[in-house]
Parts: C-alpha cells; structure tokens; sequence
C-alpha cells in the first residue's frame, strides 16, 4: 500500500498535468516543493501504471497526457484523500470532546491552545461549540499539539 505522502504527490502531479499538459518537471518540482528527480520517479512510476502517456511536442519538450486509467486514478487518490481528512478532522474533535470533558469536571470553563495550523482551528471550534473559551492565560489547561496529535496538560 503506497503512503500518503506518495498518493499525495500523484494526485497533485495529475492535477498539475491535466491543467497544462506541456509543463516540465522542473516547473512541477518546484510547484510540489521536491526535486527534480522526485518527480521524476513519480512520472515513471505513473507511466508503468498507465496513468500519463508521454509524447515529444518538440526536439527537446515533452508532452504529458493523462489516460482514461489516469482520471480514474486521479479521481480514487481524491476521493482517499478527502476521507482521510475528514478522518482526521472527526479523530480531532472527539479528541478534543474527550478533553472537554476533563476540562469541565476539573472546573474549568476555558482552556489555552498551544500551536498552530488546521488542528488549532479544529480544536477551537470545537472548543467554542462546547461553551470553552480559548484564553493565552496559562493558569488554565493547555490543548498541546503535536501534529495531528492532541494532549491535555495542566490537570491534576
């Protein structure tokens, strides 16, 4: 099973492909912030799968043209990687609830968010919806993030 990362890169250089079929892979390399080689072996890879065909438009340009099995391989890598995300946002929020939770028995009505990004925002919304308030005052519990992961600090 390839990871999420390489499923990532593919859905991202399909989509790149499919809207400018005469880009190169120094142009794609430095769209999806990899090497030249990266993105190199995803093409080769994608080629064997017959995802992409590749033709010469010119002596010393090519062409890449997605197959039939490329839009239906671009389509299953979207579909996974929008239910990996809202995966990912549920596994928050309960998270976040079951924190809540503690929070509130502990006699707490307010709670410190400690990062940034797309879990931060999860876990303030969820905060909010659940009447806690976010507040930088460290006398109260902390919601710490460490990537997807949170953890409740600042409880006895």
């Amino acid at each position: 099973m390839e990871s999420t990362n390489e499923d990532l890169r593919e859905l991202s250089l399909l989509e790149k492909i499919e809207s400018d079929p005469d880009v190169n892979q120094s142009v794609l390399a430095t769209q999806l912030g990899v090497a030249v080689g990266t993105v190199n072996w995803h093409l080769k890879r994608l080629i064997a799968k017959g995802a992409v065909k590749v033709s010469r438009a010119e002596r010393k340009k090519l062409r890449y043209i997605i197959t039939p099995e490329g839009l239906a391989l671009r389509a299953r890598l979207a579909v996974d990687f929008v239910e990996r995300s809202f995966s990912v946002y549920r596994h928050t929020r309960q998270r976040v609830k079951d924190h809540v939770a503690k929070i509130r028995k502990a006699g707490f009505d307010s709670v410190r968010i400690v990062g940034s990004g797309d879990v931060a925002d999860i876990c303030k919304l969820t905060c909010l919806e659940q009447g806690i308030s976010v507040v930088s005052d460290k006398s109260v519990p902390a919601l710490v993030l460490d990537g997807y992961k949170v953890r409740l600090e600042g409880l006895a």
